[in-house]
């Protein structure tokens, strides 16, 4: 009885140590989001996907691009509609073909080293960090991702 309780204890000790260092929006994200985003992907300034998509020369043409300043608003360019379409604006070239970073890596931090950490925690919180497009993702693909709020 005693040796149950004690594995017991190990578990919950084991599932909450994993679980505090678990990646999350509003944990980890929404703040870098605040801080290296919301000028050009903001409420106040940026217009919703469809909007900037009808007119992306415009709105290109004002530094502005699509509204990411929330959960909801991110998470569609992880997983779908626009599968990999965050993960491609933000990888620093490791993982692409080409070797170039993203158009919005630079955008991560002042610094390489802050640019790299908090990619790293993009990558933590989205989990499958894959550049795929939505045609050539599988099953396994989304199964991987993880986007925790």
């Amino acid at each position: 009885m005693k040796n149950a309780i004690t594995a017991i204890s190990l578990i919950v000790l084991a599932a909450s140590a994993a679980s505090a260092q678990e990646t999350t929006w509003s944990g980890s994200i929404k703040g870098i989001v605040e801080k290296h985003c919301l000028v050009c992907h903001g409420a106040d300034s940026a217009p919703e996907y469809p909007l900037f998509k009808k007119e992306k020369e415009k709105w290109l043409t004002k530094g502005q691009g699509m509204r990411m300043d929330s959960y909801s608003h991110l998470v569609s360019f992880v997983g779908w509609p626009n599968t990999g379409a965050m993960m491609r604006r933000l990888d620093d070239g490791k993982s692409s073909k080409d070797g170039k970073p993203g158009n919005m890596y630079q955008h991560l931090g002042s610094t390489e080293s802050e640019r790299q950490q908090n990619l790293g925690l993009f990558k933590a919180w989205i989990g499958n960090w894959s550049l795929k497009r939505w045609s050539d993702t599988t099953k396994d693909d989304l199964i991987g991702i993880k986007v925790l709020y």
